[in-house]
Parts: C-alpha cells; sequence; structure tokens
C-alpha cells in the first residue's frame, strides 16, 4: 500500500471516529436529558480542576453570557451544576458541578475509559508514543482549522 492511500485510509477513519464521537455524544446528552451545549458545558466543568466563574465558561464554550445563563439554568434544573456566589465579588458567579454530575460522569463515562484502556493495552510504549504524538497533532490540525473558519 502506498503511502498516500495509507493516509487516505487513516482519513477516512478519523471522519468515521469524529462520526462515532458525535454519535455518543448524542447518546449521552438523551440519556442526560441535555441538549448537546449543555453537554460541552457539563464536560468543561467536569474537566475543570476548580470551579469555574460564568465568564470562564463563556469563553471556553464560545458563548454570550446570556446564552451561558441559559445553559447554567438548565444544568441546574437537571442536577448537574450549582452556582456558588463570589463572596469577594458580588456580581461574579462560580460554577460547580454536584454529584449527581460525577456520579453521571462515572456511569457514562469511565465504561469508555475502561473500555480505550483495555484497547490500548495491546500497544508496546513506542506504538503508544506514535498514538499519542498522533492524537496531539490531529487535535492541532483541528483547532487550527476550526480557528480559520472562525476568523
Amino acid at each position: 500500500m502506498s503511502k498516500r492511500k495509507l493516509i487516505e485510509d487513516v482519513a477516512v477513519e478519523l471522519r468515521l471516529l469524529q462520526r462515532s464521537f458525535d454519535a455518543f455524544d448524542e447518546a449521552a446528552a438523551s440519556t442526560l436529558k441535555l441538549n448537546r451545549t449543555d453537554l460541552r458545558a457539563l464536560d468543561v466543568l467536569l474537566a475543570s480542576d476548580e470551579h469555574l466563574t460564568a465568564g470562564e465558561l463563556s469563553n471556553a464554550l464560545k458563548l454570550s453570557p446570556a446564552a451561558t445563563t441559559t445553559v447554567l439554568d438548565r444544568l441546574q434544573r437537571a442536577g448537574f451544576a450549582a452556582r456558588i456566589p463570589d463572596p469577594g465579588n458580588r456580581r461574579r458567579v462560580h460554577v460547580a458541578v454536584t454529584e449527581a454530575a460525577r456520579a453521571a460522569e462515572r456511569e457514562l463515562y469511565a465504561p469508555v475509559g475502561e473500555a480505550g484502556a483495555e484497547a490500548l493495552s495491546g500497544y508496546d510504549l513506542d506504538q503508544l508514543a506514535t498514538i499519542h504524538h498522533f492524537l496531539r497533532t490531529a487535535r492541532g490540525v483541528q483547532e487550527a482549522q476550526a480557528a480559520r473558519l472562525n476568523s
């Protein structure tokens, strides 16, 4: 097989992988009775080491403050997020995930991580390093292309 053909095959597999991510996200959102934007917000919050301010969440999601408020209202009603007033600034609100959000994360995403780890366990260190490098490179390409479209 030629290098060009293999690159084309990788591109096809990446497209199919993206579709599988989209399908999983759609199923997760449906399971949690959220829309995709709410699920994205929940993902950002779950991945954060600390509470985020509403403004930081707006920036991460590239949403207006008003749209972020609507997302937070829905997440709060669903029991997945809580607003915490900033004691030093009455106008600032921090957003924290709830135990219900952590439970949903364990239920929905832990099995994905476990299955992924199992699938990767068959690769040696050099192969894993190559996979890691490829994924970082592919993410960089996607982020650059998103920036190109958004400019």
